[in-house]
């Protein structure tokens, strides 16, 4: 779970780099841009989180397997 942790904390960085860049006026296309990091950035959290949740229900030599398709499923 550290490493969902840690892509939280890049979020919150990158969620207050969009609100310093509102503050000081930036361009809009700077921030939209920005914005966009952020939602692919909450897509691969919630992939991560899907991934890892049913991963702990399956037998060890069926992970990789199961991860490959959830994935494919989600990408969809």
């Amino acid at each position: 779970m550290k490493h969902i942790s840690d892509r939280i904390s890049r979020l919150i960085g990158q969620l207050k780099g969009i609100e310093r860049m509102i503050k000081e006026k930036r361009d809009c296309s700077e921030i939209l841009q920005q914005i966009n990091a952020v939602k692919r950035a909450v897509d691969g959290l919630s992939k991560e989180l899907v991934i890892s949740d049913i991963c702990r229900i399956v037998p060890p030599d069926k992970t990789k397997k199961v991860q490959k398709m959830i994935e494919r499923a989600i990408n969809l």
